[in-house]
């Protein structure tokens, strides 16, 4: 499986790089966002050609959290943002600084590769997503919508039993309820 989805995943990338509409997208996304007002919400800092959530992170309505890397293997840890500089992290991350509050998300901005129709998300390949949603998920209900451009979508993505589904995929052409 890991074969078949490395070139799933360079597929998806190619595609990406031509990108699409942001302000489209951005768009789609403070709408999806919309009926979580007052949740904490995990976004991201994007890296190269990632579909960007900054500006609806900014018009979150609600705490607002971004993903550290503690280690290898680890579910990611949330640090409240609050406009403040950031701190560069490994894989070329950045987050804030440790003495930022941590706190649980219960909505998260996933980043991707690659999604199909199911739901189904192809990362980057170390499994932090899959195995924070995890947790979080044994906590209490999260909502994770991933965020991409329609380039992005592949016919099939090959799952195993640890991969987490998205709940909402927002694209540049608007939001896709998965299909299961």
């Amino acid at each position: 499986m890991t074969t078949g989805k490395a070139a799933l995943r360079a597929q998806a990338l190619a595609a990406r790089a031509a990108g699409g509409d942001a302000q489209a997208l951005s768009r789609h996304l403070i709408a999806a966002l919309a009926p979580h007002a007052g949740a904490a919400l995990a976004g991201y800092w994007p890296m190269r050609d990632e579909a960007d959530p900054r500006a609806a992170m900014a018009a979150h309505d609600g705490p607002v959290v971004l993903p550290v890397v503690t280690g290898r293997a680890c579910p990611l840890v949330f640090r409240r943002w609050r406009n403040e500089a950031l701190q560069p992290g490994p894989f070329g991350t950045a987050h804030p600084a440790e003495s930022a509050e941590v706190l649980a998300p219960r909505v998260l901005i996933v980043p991707l590769a690659g999604f199909d129709m199911r739901g189904n998300r192809l990362g980057y390949g170390g499994g932090y997503y899959d195995r924070t949603l995890e947790l979080l998920r044994n906590i209490g209900p999260v909502t994770a919508i991933g965020l991409a451009f329609a380039c992005q979508r592949l016919d099939v993505i090959p799952i195993e039993p640890t991969d987490q589904p998205l709940d909402l995929i927002v694209t540049d052409h608007g939001a896709l309820t998965p299909m299961r």
